[in-house]
């Protein structure tokens, strides 16, 4: 294997494991704050990756994206909260839930912002050097999980909103799914890979557009 490819790897398994590890410990932080200590007590309210990780979802999917040239995403074994426990009802199980993807689009937002006051030009992918190339990932990999999981599926953070939103029956129907967890969702990327793949692409293109306004790039 080529040293370009091993370094890829490296890198990006590297800012996988920082973005899920910040990405998971805010789910479990924001659920403590307001009420539920199910988090800490299973010892999730931590920023150690190995309490986080999920082998195929954290590791195998994004770096296998990463390695055929395709938009990056993917996510990590889910924090445990229980809905029941935090304030406000759905609308606080919804907060618990999109803190962990906006943890990620503020990740991607301070990380374009770095490269720009170093006078990179984070608006498209730079391997130029390591640290071009840490920054680079360090944008679309968190963009690429912001998107991913706020898609409204169960069990992707994007559904607690729904849940919120949505008329009971449509809520039972997210709870049968919600059953089968990770298998729902790894079908799910198999099924529609192609669509995800498109509409994650032009997400991340979006927000790169918006980030290259704001540092006038």
């Amino acid at each position: 294997m080529p040293e370009a490819t091993i370094l890829n790897a490296v890198i990006i398994i590297g800012v996988i494991l920082v973005s899920m590890t910040l990405h998971e410990a805010m789910h479990g932080f924001v659920a403590y704050l307001l009420g539920d200590d199910t988090a800490k007590l299973e010892g999730r309210l931590t920023i150690n990756p190995l309490k986080h990780i999920d082998p195929f979802l954290t590791i195998l999917l994004p770096l296998t994206l990463a390695l055929v040239h395709l938009p990056i995403f993917g996510g990590a074994k889910p924090v445990p909260f229980r809905p029941d426990r935090v304030r406000y009802g759905e609308w606080g199980a919804a907060l618990v839930a999109i803190s962990g993807p906006l943890t990620n689009l503020l990740l991607a937002f301070v990380v374009f912002g770095v490269a720009a006051l170093l006078g990179d030009n984070p608006s498209y992918f730079s391997s130029s050097n390591v640290l071009s190339t840490i920054l680079s990932y360090g944008v679309v990999i968190n963009l690429g999980f912001f998107v991913f999981n706020m898609i409204p599926l169960p069990p992707l953070d994007g559904s607690r909103v729904l849940y919120a939103l949505a008329p009971d029956p449509v809520r039972r129907g997210m709870e049968y799914i919600e059953q089968y967890g990770l298998l729902f969702v790894f079908a799910f990327v198999l099924l529609v890979s192609s669509f995800i793949g498109q509409y994650i692409s032009t997400a991340i293109q979006f927000f790169i557009d918006v980030f290259s306004k704001i540092f006038i790039l």
